[in-house]
């Protein structure tokens, strides 16, 4: 009882000498404030970029990759991309189903391509728009849901149907309180019957994923022209078949386009277990920008600190004097001096805490990047800022718990 009372005195004492001098605490604590907020900061954009990820690596499935015409992994170099735009040629309608023939490893195998398109309906317009010209079985690919109505069929897709299956979005739009199947909706200009509606998918990157419409691929090619940036997408046997499928896929397309083996691919091959591997590059890359940042403003923060403790205790000398003399051990004093510091410096963190929270708020408002301060952010940022106070609180409180009691009380005489 004797040791709680004593740490409730000294958190007491703690909290009046931080709150005593307001302007001298923040002064001081403008290190750990920026710290934190740079730590938290950080964590929230890999935490929303997480929430991506998963997104897509869940769409694909552990099973899952795609053929695209430039690929999207590696170092990014601009020079290079644009390299590959204009010698990278697109995937094409004849390659889809050279390959689809040929393949063995692959239970599933469908293409898509897309472009912008306007929906009209009774005479309001939505546009920007999402559509993708897509084969019957890029539900079953793609894991997507249906609502209401039915996905595109084969028989969709070989007599060029022009029928469409519509995102949530288009259906909130003009179907909010009516059933959408059966109605026609314009496309640029070209009518399509609506036959289903896609589960509602949310959102990643603060872009809608449910903005869409997908019509069959026959469709798309025949009234929107094969001119649009196509990709192919598979489903291994299984999962221990992964590679090997994306293999034979490599091995097949690279022989119908004639490459030598010397030459590069000029497609790219993506898949779960490779954009994890991506991301985790990029968080390696951000964690390692963030320590740097975040240390040196946490040093720069506890070396703030330390000296302002330095000064307190020699104000406070007298104080020590009078604490000794009437039986405080040094232990109780230097307990007081640490508490005061990693006090001080936890309120830094829980100040940058609130500047981060504030900063991903703005930058979710005004920006596509889905931010969000996971609780474990909070936890890490006012918890490393305490540890700081605490560390750098040491020499402070050592140095008010050896002085002498008889030269402390002659301090003010």
């Amino acid at each position: 009882m004797r040791a709680l009372a004593s740490y409730r005195e000294a958190m007491l004492v703690a909290v009046r000498s931080v709150f005593s001098s307001k302007l001298r605490s923040f002064l001081t604590l403008l290190g750990v404030i920026l710290a934190t907020t740079t730590l938290i900061v950080v964590m929230s954009m890999v935490h929303g970029m997480d929430v991506y990820v998963g997104q897509q690596v869940s769409d694909m499935g552990t099973d899952g990759f795609q053929v695209q015409r430039i690929p999207l992994l590696g170092d990014f170099d601009p020079k290079k991309l644009l390299d590959l735009e204009r010698k990278n040629p697109k995937l094409t309608l004849e390659e889809f189903q050279y390959l689809k023939s040929q393949l063995t490893l692959v239970r599933e195998f469908g293409m898509s391509a897309a472009q912008g398109v306007s929906v009209h309906y009774r005479g309001q317009v939505m546009d920007g728009v999402g559509m993708t010209g897509v084969t019957a079985n890029m539900a079953a690919i793609s894991d997507l849901g249906v609502t209401a109505g039915r996905f595109i069929t084969d028989f969709d897709d070989q007599r060029h149907t022009n029928v469409a299956f519509i995102g949530n979005d288009v259906r909130e739009r003009y179907f909010r309180d009516s059933d959408a199947i059966g109605k026609t909706i314009m496309l640029n200009g070209k009518p399509f019957e609506v036959i289903g509606v896609s589960d509602k998918k949310g959102s990643a990157f603060g872009f809608s994923q449910d903005n869409f419409v997908m019509i069959p691929l026959g469709t798309f090619f025949k009234v929107f022209g094969a001119h649009s940036e196509a990709s192919f997408s598979a489903l291994a046997l299984d999962h221990e078949h992964l590679d090997d499928a994306q293999d034979e896929v490599r091995v097949l397309l690279r022989a119908h386009r004639k490459l030598r083996p010397n030459q590069e691919d000029n497609f790219g091959l993506l898949s779960s277990s490779s954009l994890v591997a991506l991301w985790d590059r990029i968080t390696k890359t951000l964690a390692t920008m963030a320590v740097g940042i975040v240390s040196v403003f946490m040093v720069v923060g506890g070396v703030v600190i330390m000296n302002i403790m330095l000064a307190v205790v020699t104000e406070r000398t007298y104080e020590i004097g009078i604490r000794k003399a009437v039986g405080a051990r040094n232990g109780d004093i230097m307990r007081q001096f640490l508490i005061e510091s990693s006090l001080l410096s936890a309120t830094g963190g829980l100040m940058g805490v609130l500047l981060a929270w504030l900063l991903t708020v703005l930058v979710r408002a005004v920006t596509p990047m889905p931010m969000a301060v996971p609780p474990s952010a909070v936890v890490v940022g006012v918890g490393v800022s305490a540890l700081v106070g605490l560390f750098f609180g040491v020499y402070p409180a050592q140095r008010a718990a050896k002085l002498d009691p008889i030269h402390a009380l002659r301090w003010e005489r």
